[in-house]
């Protein structure tokens, strides 16, 4: 078990990698909108990215229903969201996964927003 000092410095290396990847997208704004724990990246007013800024070793990401079943089947990290809507989002444990696949996974949850969002603001967002 990694002693509590060990874990602040992995917890906060996650968080700076993950705050500086979402907020070089496109239109993204981050707030504490729930606590001051959780913080909140979103796109145009909308939820793509969240995470506990005190426990940093998960994130929750907006997911198409069909490949968030199948990426909870193939990587243990990946689970139904937590305290989310569980058919489109889900609780992505850092620990194991690869910086690139992580980063896809937020861009993709990111895209599944700007996805739903009115044509007008989708063609102000330029990716």
């Amino acid at each position: 078990m990694l002693d509590l000092a060990l874990q602040k410095a992995v917890f906060h290396m996650n968080l700076d990698k993950i705050r500086n990847f979402c907020n070089s997208l496109p239109q993204v704004t981050e707030s504490f909108p729930f606590d001051e724990e959780v913080l909140v990246w979103k796109v145009a007013g909308k939820i793509f990215c969240l995470g506990n800024i005190h426990a940093f070793d998960s994130i929750n990401l907006k997911c198409d229903p069909e490949r968030a079943v199948a990426l909870r089947e193939e990587y243990p990290q990946i689970v139904p969201g937590w305290h989310m809507n569980k058919t489109m989002w889900n609780t992505v444990y850092l620990d194991g996964l690869q910086e690139k696949f992580i980063e896809s996974l937020i861009l993709h949850s990111y895209r599944e927003v700007v996805r739903k969002l009115p044509k007008k603001i989708q063609s102000t967002i330029k990716l």
